[in-house]
């Protein structure tokens, strides 16, 4: 199974990682308005998107792990307030949040180590053991391929994956009668802390 970088991945994302033997594909090139740079999470007035500025030049002739993060508008800085705000009240945030916190200060250069960094982070807080192995080159049609399927406006369908939908959400059900699924690890991290993994795997559709 293949994916792309991405930042703060969706649950489906997670997903994949907790079935394991996963490759992360580390020759392609920069696609724009894709996970790579972007997350989906829960405000109190809806989802919310999260999105990495990267520096001119990162444009789909840009090797993935060339594209470099920029400090643009203090990003960092606004990405993490806007955790603090929509996860602060939740039962796991104080919990989890120094160690992700972390991560945000440290001032990774290049998107593709900051996003690899933060996944494994995240995989750690959750105990969800987990093994990614780079790709070696680059080739554009694999079998088990969510490069592209895994995507914020143009997912294709996913015979593994069926988003899970009891979870609690600060600003979702029950309080407001909603569910949204399949937002960032995020969501299903600081609503669920230890439960996480065992709610990743229910989500999973063996293949027969």
């Amino acid at each position: 199974m293949i994916l792309s970088t991405a930042y703060a991945p969706p649950i489906q994302y997670f997903a994949k990682l907790a079935m394991g033997g996963v490759h992360l594909e580390s020759h392609e090139h920069y696609i724009k308005q894709t996970y790579r740079n972007r997350c989906h999470i829960l405000a109190s007035d809806g989802v919310k998107e999260l999105i990495i500025p990267v520096e001119k030049g990162a444009s789909e002739q840009c090797p993935i792990r060339e594209v470099r993060i920029s400090d643009h508008n203090s990003w960092r800085s606004r990405h993490w307030q806007a955790l603090k705000s929509c996860y602060g009240m939740s039962a796991f945030y104080d919990y989890y949040a120094p160690d992700i916190e972390f991560i945000y200060r440290k001032k990774q250069t290049f998107l593709y180590d900051f996003n690899r960094e933060l996944i494994e982070t995240i995989a750690s807080l959750m105990h969800l053991p987990i093994c990614i192995k780079e790709t070696s080159s680059y080739n554009k049609e694999l079998p088990e391929d969510f490069r592209l399927a895994i995507h914020p406006k143009k997912p294709l369908e996913d015979p593994y994956f069926r988003a899970k939908t009891s979870y609690y959400q600060v600003f979702g059900y029950p309080n407001r009668g909603d569910f949204y699924p399949n937002l960032s690890i995020y969501d299903l991290l600081f609503n669920e802390g230890p439960l996480s993994p065992t709610l990743l795997r229910k989500s999973i559709i063996l293949p027969h």
